[in-house]
């Protein structure tokens, strides 16, 4: 029988997917901030409490009320550390917000690319103007208004204009020597390959020998910054991340071995055997017929 919370968050999906955005309460509606696409959809947060964000190469921890920029290219982690946790999330691809004459490449902006300021302080004042355009874009989704998505896309445009007029937080914990900046922009890059979703698009950068292709730079300085900065070189970040979406492909999909070790960018099915079983002690027809 179907789960509620799974039909929930089906439902959640498709909406979002078939709207380009969708924006809720955070207390009435937790659990799908963490469910949507991050290859599709940027996120804007108005949240109030205690909590720590991890955004590429840096860290943020506050107490108070932040407005928070998410780019779907670029790994972020959410810690929660207070009991009471309220605020307002709105999600939209880029091309729902393109769709506006006024799009003037407004995603290129310091609030949502790696090196910019993702997380601004905000006051009481500035909280309670910022609540009202997240409860009128709550309230228009709902309505059978004509026009209600170029609406939404101007009250986006309007909290994306007030926060690049904020002065960015100065509790970033910034790394702007020359190798920090390499170790965010791989990391980004890694993350960017997921996740898989088509066996017709497999995974194109496997390697360090790739990713320093990539970013023209040799592979050497890209392994000796990432090793100086995370304490694992390279290779161990993308095998670990190519081990998880094996994983969440094995589970979550009824795509056959072969299938996804090709995906993933294997030569042959022998060549993922072995990796997986480096890695996990085990095969991965065997984590597919476990019980989870």
């Amino acid at each position: 029988m179907e789960n509620k919370s799974e039909r929930c968050i089906s439902d959640f999906n498709t909406e979002l997917k078939l709207k380009g955005f969708n924006v809720f309460q955070i207390e009435e509606d937790g659990a799908s901030t963490k469910v949507y696409s991050r290859k599709d959809f940027y996120k804007i947060c108005l949240t109030t409490g205690k909590s720590k964000i991890h955004y590429a190469d840096r860290s943020f921890e506050q107490e108070g009320t932040i407005l928070f920029f998410g780019n779907p290219h670029i790994p972020y982690a959410w810690e929660t550390i207070s009991s009471t946790y309220v605020g307002y999330t709105c999600l939209f691809s880029e091309e729902f917000l393109k769709l506006s004459d006024r799009f003037d490449g407004i995603l290129q902006s310091p609030l949502f690319k790696i090196g910019g300021t993702p997380v601004l302080m905000i006051s009481e004042k500035q909280r309670v103007f910022l609540n009202s355009l997240f409860i009128k874009m709550i309230e228009e989704q709902q309505t059978e208004y004509m026009y209600k998505d170029d609406l939404i896309r101007n009250y986006i445009h309007l909290i994306i204009h007030e926060a690049l007029k904020l002065e960015p937080s100065g509790n970033l914990d910034q790394h702007n020597n020359a190798s920090s900046r390499l170790t965010s922009v791989f990391l980004e890059l890694l993350e960017r390959q997921f996740p898989i979703e088509s066996v017709d698009n497999p995974l194109q950068l496997r390697t360090a020998q790739d990713f320093a292709a990539s970013l023209a730079v040799h592979v050497n300085y890209l392994n000796k910054s990432v090793k100086a900065l995370t304490g694992k070189p390279t290779s161990a970040h993308i095998s670990e991340r190519i081990f998880a979406e094996a994983k969440a492909l094995l589970l979550h999909t009824n795509w056959n071995v072969s299938e996804i070790a090709y995906a993933l960018g294997f030569e042959y099915p022998t060549y993922f055997n072995n990796f997986f079983k480096k890695i996990s002690g085990t095969t991965p027809k065997a984590i597919r017929s476990a019980e989870v």
